[in-house]
This record gives C-alpha cells, sequence and structure tokens, in this order.
C-alpha cells in the first residue's frame, strides 16, 4: 500500500488517497500530524486524489481549521474537478482555491 501523503517539494506534499467517508479517520490523523509538522505554511497537492465524497470535503475544511488554530497557512493546489464541483454544490469552493 502507498502512503497517502508524499513530499512533493519543501512544503508542499502530495495527498495520493481517495477522500471518502471509509478513509477519513486515518488520514484526519495523518493530515493533522503533517499539519502540526510544518513550520508555518504548508500545500497540499490534489492533484492525485482519485475520488471524494462529502465526507472527504468535510475533512479538507476541519484541515483548515486546524491550521487556523495553530496560526499556520494550509492551501489545496490542484483540486480534481469532481471535488470542486461537491465544493461548489455546498458552497465552499473559495476554500479549496490557492
Amino acid at each position: 500500500m502507498r502512503p497517502a501523503f508524499v513530499a512533493a517539494s519543501p512544503g508542499v506534499h502530495r495527498l495520493q488517497a481517495p477522500l471518502q467517508f471509509a478513509t477519513v479517520p486515518a488520514l484526519r490523523r495523518q493530515g493533522l500530524a503533517l499539519i502540526s509538522a510544518a513550520p508555518s505554511e504548508l500545500t497540499l497537492d490534489l492533484s492525485a486524489v482519485p475520488t471524494a465524497d462529502s465526507a472527504g470535503l468535510a475533512l479538507l475544511i476541519d484541515w483548515l481549521a486546524s491550521a487556523r488554530a495553530q496560526h499556520k497557512t494550509l492551501r489545496y493546489v490542484q483540486p480534481p474537478q469532481g471535488l470542486l464541483a461537491l465544493a461548489r454544490l455546498s458552497e465552499v469552493e473559495r476554500l479549496l482555491s490557492a
């Protein structure tokens, strides 16, 4: 099994796992650890996310809240079109924009 997060460059990690109800608990722990370890800014590249549902979108929002609580900046880049459509329907599309 490949890791969910892969370091792409300094301060940038690629998420390469489904953002779905079944994967959210494990991904949440991993993402929170990544945010805590980041110095002040972190970028998550979402281009390798194969599928996403509303639980995955909620997870992305949760990570943003955690980063803000730690006075850190979290950015999402290259979200898949399906995830953007879900965010648009939920009226939170701006949260996924860098």
